[in-house]
C-alpha cells in the first residue's frame, strides 16, 4: 500500500480562532476500498496469518461495518478467502457496505444478536483460519495504527483527536505519542464506558502520553444521523473541501468545534484531528444529502 497518498491538511474553518492550530491527517486519502486506519489495523493481522500459513481470514461485524468492507477488498489483494461472520438476521436487502464486501468475494455468514455475543469462541478451530476480532481490535491492530504518527513529522502537535469505535485506533496512538501530547478518544457509541478497559489493554506497559475519552460527543448513538451532524459536513465540505463520514470522522470534526466553544484547549494549543476514512458509510443514505 502507497501511504504516500495521504497528506496532512492545514484546517482553516470559519469557527477555529487565531490562537489555535489545527490541521487533520488524511487517512481517507490511501485507497477507497481499504480507508483509513483500516488497513493499518489489518496490516500486522494480515502479516501473521501468512506467517502462520493460514489462508483464509474470519472476521466480525455488523451490516455497515467500514471493517468488514476493507478487510473483504485487502484479503482480496492478498489472495486470501476470507468470511465475514454479520451481527442479525439476514436482511431482505443487503448494505452497500455487505454488497460491497460480496463482491470482493467475502463469505457472509449471519447470525443472530445473541449468538453474535459468544461467536469467538464459537468459531476458533475452523481449519486453516486466522480470526480478526471485530474492528481490527487486538494487539496486531493496535501496533499497526502506532505507524500513524510516523506518517509525517507529529511530535509538535499538543493534542491529538481521534473518533474511537473499538479503541484500537485511539491504543496505537497512544502507544507512539510523546509524554508531552494529550491523545483524546471521541466515542461514537452511546453508553461506551467499558472503552477504557478496551483501551488499556492493547497499551504498552509505562506508555507515557496523556489520553482520555470525552464520551458526549456521539450523537445519540452508533449510526445515528441527525440533521445537524449533516449540515455540519455539507458546511465543513464547503469551506475545506475535506469529505467526512456520518458515523466517526464527521462526529469528530463537529466535537472539537463544540470543545472550541467550551474553550478546552488552551491558546497556542496545536490540535492533530486523525481523519480514519470510512467515507463509504456515506453511501448507506439516499442520493443528495450530502453535497460531498
Amino acid at each position: 500500500m502507497n501511504t504516500g497518498k495521504i497528506t496532512l491538511d492545514t484546517l482553516t474553518p470559519s469557527w477555529l480562532p487565531t490562537q489555535l492550530e489545527a490541521a487533520m491527517l488524511r487517512l481517507d486519502k490511501l485507497d477507497p476500498d481499504i480507508s483509513g486506519n483500516k488497513w493499518f489495523k489489518l496490516k500486522y493481522n494480515l502479516e501473521a496469518a501468512r506467517s502462520e500459513g493460514k489462508q483464509h481470514i474470519l472476521t466480525f461485524g455488523g451490516a455497515y461495518s467500514n471493517h468488514i468492507a476493507a478487510t473483504a477488498a485487502a484479503c482480496r489483494e492478498a489472495g486470501l478467502r476470507c468470511t465475514g461472520i454479520i451481527r442479525g438476521e439476514r436482511p431482505p436487502v443487503l448494505s452497500h457496505t455487505l454488497q460491497t464486501a460480496l463482491r470482493q468475494g467475502m463469505q457472509l455468514e449471519f447470525i443472530s444478536r445473541e449468538a453474535y455475543r459468544d461467536s469467538r469462541q464459537s468459531f476458533e478451530n475452523r481449519p486453516d483460519t486466522y480470526l480478526i476480532p471485530e474492528g481490527g481490535h487486538n494487539a496486531a491492530g493496535a501496533r499497526g495504527c502506532e505507524d500513524i504518527l510516523s506518517l509525517f513529522p507529529t511530535g509538535h502537535f499538543t493534542h491529538i483527536l481521534c473518533a474511537v469505535g473499538t479503541g484500537t485506533t485511539l491504543a496505537g496512538l497512544i502507544n507512539s505519542a510523546t509524554a508531552t501530547q494529550t491523545v483524546i478518544g471521541i466515542p461514537v457509541l452511546k453508553g461506551a464506558g467499558y472503552l477504557e478497559a478496551e483501551v488499556k489493554a492493547l497499551l504498552h506497559p509505562g506508555q507515557t502520553s496523556h489520553w482520555q475519552l470525552l464520551h458526549d460527543f456521539h450523537e445519540g448513538g452508533y449510526a445515528k444521523v441527525k440533521p445537524a451532524l449533516i449540515d455540519f459536513i455539507n458546511t465543513f465540505f464547503a469551506e475545506t473541501g475535506i469529505p467526512t463520514d456520518i458515523i466517526y470522522t464527521g462526529k469528530l470534526v463537529k466535537a472539537f468545534r463544540e470543545l472550541i466553544h467550551q474553550h478546552y484547549f488552551a491558546d497556542n494549543s496545536k490540535v492533530l484531528l486523525i481523519h480514519t476514512g470510512g467515507l463509504q458509510g456515506n453511501l448507506s443514505l439516499p442520493p443528495g444529502v450530502l453535497s460531498l
